[in-house]
């Protein structure tokens, strides 16, 4: 699948965007039912526009378009909402400076400051990648002291447990959903013609962001529990891939593929 190979309508006047969580969502279901999606994705997007919403860093999102085949987005949010970015038509990923300004202020140079405070904190490996905007551990359940909690409270920064795994430290106020309104807004796309998708707690922010939503089927139990009372988020049955497609069926954002 090509970069943008041949010009498009700008992505505020197709009929229909997707912005979508990556792993268990967007990569997630059979190998058929990613291709049902992807393939349908391809033969449309003169209608259909394609945002990554994830907590992958840019480089890793680029190079798993290259490598796995996936469709090309024209945004990407990443970084757990850190990163606001355009594709560019050669696959370079850019910055969108306006949206990224207020991130920046919130962060501060951080950086330092947390892994000075969580140093050893029991339950928390911090990961070897240096992102701009945030401060990543691996979480192991069973060792993990909430008072890591307070500390990023005590710095004035947000915390963020993922799929009971990852422990994220954010600027205050920013995350997945915050991000994409603000680029759903930028971009002058209506808000009736996007449909978000996810799968854990970091997708939360963006399922409950007033977009049309879904929680794929192979959703988080404690997400599930976190969208009651949201009659904007469809609930799927069917896991990944397919869990999208249904969605887009339920909330007629657009024609699906026929058997989905």
């Amino acid at each position: 699948m090509n970069v943008h190979a041949t010009p498009r309508p700008a992505i505020a006047a197709r009929r229909f965007t997707l912005a979508t969580d990556l792993d268990g969502t967007f990569l997630g279901g059979s190998d058929q039912e990613r291709a049902r999606l992807y393939d349908w994705i391809e033969a449309n997007r003169d209608t259909i526009g394609l945002i990554f919403v994830t907590g992958r860093d840019p480089d890793f999102i680029m190079e798993m378009c290259r490598e796995q085949g996936l469709p090309w987005p024209e945004y990407v949010v990443g970084d757990v909402g850190t990163t606001i970015a355009e594709v560019l038509p050669d696959g370079a990923i850019a910055p969108i400076a306006p949206l990224e300004a207020d991130i920046a202020a919130r962060w501060s140079d951080s950086g330092d400051r947390v892994r000075a405070a969580l140093q050893g904190h029991p339950g928390l490996a911090l990961q070897p990648t240096a992102f701009r905007y945030r401060v990543s551990y691996d979480l192991t359940p069973g060792a993990y002291d909430p008072a890591a909690e307070q500390k990023v409270r005590d710095l004035g920064l947000d915390w963020l447990i993922s799929d009971n795994r990852f422990f994220d430290v954010l600027p205050a106020g920013v995350s997945k959903g915050p991000s994409i309104r603000r680029l759903v807004d930028h971009l002058g796309i209506p808000g009736a013609r996007v449909l978000c998708a996810g799968d854990t707690m970091n997708d939360h922010s963006m399922l409950t962001s007033g977009l049309p939503s879904v929680a794929v089927g192979n959703s988080e139990p404690a997400l599930i529990e976190g969208l009651a009372g949201h009659d904007w988020v469809h609930l799927a049955s069917a896991h990944g891939a397919a869990g999208i497609l249904e969605a887009i069926a339920a909330f007629d954002l657009h024609d699906i593929p026929k058997g989905a």
